[in-house]
């Protein structure tokens, strides 16, 4: 089996089949098992997806299926966290690839709902974080975190996971899920996995299957200017304007990319900070290629 986003190295070794994967389409059956893998004490890890899994969705299972009993990975394109111009109607979809992947990596369970069984009819509750939220990409797609929070909040009730394993890629995404889990007293670990990267840094996301490759040739600059910030700090640079500005320089170099955000921030808090700490400080920039959206980060 060929994964999305490249070939030739250990990620493509997946771990035995541990036997079929079952597909579970209805929240009170996974609800149904979760209770009764709680009640052997079984310890649950999760992974939440939308589907066209690359190999960074890999690594994520990995360390779910080496600390826990059962593994449960769910597959769901949440319409509500796409803005009206996104792409909800595009998104990349595979679900035989996402299966055969699963079965590989020895996932137990695929949590596959209809978007009918997620928002029935009258479905009217949601879930705010009004701190971290806000920042970032928090600007330009404002209601954007809100349905992120809600879809996270709902499959947590659902799997009833002991850990959910997360991407350091979506910084700002985990970021925000840590603070709700703390904020609601959830007793579930938020585990952050480091960014799985190309050959040539850039970031492994669902949407780089939108590029181009003259498009995909221009986004690799976007892992040059995060190596570049960090070899500015480590040459003793902590003044935020100096690496941002240098940042936002050698992304503007592709004609190609436009910039939507270049900022420092407190990683936990997505708050702006004046002076590089370094293991502090995080760098997230977020570009425009053409038509399609990639965000980064590196910590500093």
């Amino acid at each position: 089996m060929r994964l999305q986003g490249g070939a030739g190295n250990q990620w493509e070794c997946l771990m035995a089949n541990e036997g079929k994967v079952k597909v579970i389409r209805s929240i009170q059956e996974m609800q149904s098992i979760a209770r009764e893998l709680r009640s052997k004490g079984e310890r649950i890890g999760f992974v939440p997806t939308m589907g066209y899994l690359h190999r960074g969705h890999l690594n994520l299972i990995e360390t779910a299926r080496d600390k826990a009993d059962k593994v449960v990975v769910s597959i769901f394109v949440n319409r509500i966290q796409f803005g009206p111009n996104e792409d909800f109607q595009r998104y990349p979809h595979d679900f035989d690839h996402d299966l055969a992947a699963c079965e590989e990596a020895g996932v137990d369970y695929i949590f596959y709902p209809e978007e009918e069984e997620m928002y029935p009819k009258g479905y009217s509750t949601y879930i705010n974080e009004e701190a971290c939220s806000k920042r970032l990409c928090g600007i330009s797609r404002p209601h954007h975190f809100r349905c992120v929070l809600t879809v996270v909040g709902k499959l947590f009730n659902i799997v009833q996971p002991d850990f959910a394993v997360f991407g350091q890629k979506d910084a700002q995404q985990a970021a925000v899920i840590k603070k709700m889990a703390a904020d609601l007293h959830l007793s579930i670990e938020i585990i952050v996995n480091r960014t799985i990267r190309e050959e040539d840094g850039l970031a492994m996301s669902s949407r780089n299957a939108y590029l181009t490759s003259r498009q995909r040739e221009d986004a690799g600059v976007i892992y040059q200017a995060l190596q570049k910030a960090k070899e500015l700090v480590d040459s003793g640079i902590v003044n935020t304007d100096r690496v941002q500005a240098e940042t936002s320089n050698i992304l503007q170099s592709k004609r190609r990319l436009r910039v939507i955000y270049v900022e420092i921030v407190n990683p936990e808090t997505m708050e702006p900070i004046k002076e590089i700490v370094s293991g502090k400080s995080l760098l997230a920039v977020a570009v425009w290629v053409d038509e399609v959206r990639l965000i980064d980060n590196i910590l500093l």
